[in-house]
């Protein structure tokens, strides 16, 4: 089974202002895209368990254009809170570069 690291050619997390963050999976190609931005692994179930936030408030966003897959999820707290250990959202990807498709 490929992992999502196998299949994207980059992978990157960010800020969606102070209470969302945004996770970008970029294929590398079509073929990737249309295979797996839709699998299970990625599904508003499995990354509501990843991140520990309610299902019904990720946010799945194709862009087939792109290959690209963006998705959104509220923080559990806001930005800049004293227990912030990722101001920026810049590493919140790395749980998902193992994840099996």
């Amino acid at each position: 089974m490929p992992k999502l690291v196998d299949v994207c050619e980059a992978i990157r997390s960010k800020n969606a202002g102070p209470f969302w963050i945004t996770v970008d999976l970029f294929f590398k190609g079509r073929e990737e895209f249309e295979r797996y931005a839709s699998h299970k692994a990625l599904g508003t179930q499995a990354l509501a368990g990843i991140y520990d936030v309610d299902p019904s408030m990720v946010k799945h966003f194709p862009v087939e254009r792109l290959h690209m897959l963006k998705v959104s999820y509220p923080r559990r707290l806001p930005q800049g809170g004293i227990v912030e250990r990722d101001m920026h959202g810049g590493q919140q990807f790395v749980r998902l570069l193992d994840i099996e498709l």
